[in-house]
């Protein structure tokens, strides 16, 4: 069978995982961005939570890889089955973004996730200029898109619901330890 359906579908993969977090990006800037950042609240945090999101998404992204290799892990089954090694290594880059240093550089996520969301707008603009490109296509780009979107949320909403009961355990310890 010809490898580009493969090479396909680990696009679609990469996208499903990747692609739909500008978006996020942009609407929790948008709300939670302008916050001020002498404050102490719960809210003036969340936009800095978001490099933590996109590197549990690609945590998420290795975990399926790995159930995809699964049984052999070896180096020619790995060869065998990665049809596009450039993009999956930059998409398990992400996971960078666990390290703190690195994810307080908010920009660099979004940047990060750029790659995979060009190729949803190479898409778009082919079906614009090209009428003749297929509409399924298309199709099939907006609902990886939107499942892209909602894994990204869910792994967002995840983070902040962790960070928020990490800060209250903190809190408590804080008022235990004063007493």
């Amino acid at each position: 069978m010809d490898n580009s359906f493969f090479a396909y579908t680990q696009l679609m993969e990469l996208m499903a995982f990747f692609s739909g977090y500008p978006l996020l990006y942009a609407i929790v800037y948008l709300i939670f961005g302008k916050q001020e950042l002498g404050q102490s609240s719960f809210k003036s945090r969340i936009v800095f939570l978001l490099p933590y999101a996109y590197a549990l998404v690609g945590t998420l992204y290795l975990g399926l890889q790995l159930k995809n290799l699964y049984p052999d892990y070896s180096f020619e089954n790995i060869g065998l089955s990665i049809h596009r090694p450039y993009l999956i290594a930059w998409g398990l880059l992400s996971m960078l973004f666990w390290i703190p240093a690195l994810s307080k550089k908010i920009v660099f996520s979004l940047m990060h996730s750029f790659v995979f969301f060009y190729f949803l707008l190479r898409d778009l603009f082919l079906q614009i200029v090209d009428a003749t490109v297929d509409k399924d296509i298309v199709r099939n780009d907006m609902k990886i898109y939107t499942v892209s979107l909602f894994v990204n949320l869910g792994a967002f909403l995840f983070i902040i619901l962790s960070s928020f009961i990490i800060s209250l355990i903190q809190n408590r310890s804080k008022t235990h330890s004063a007493e």
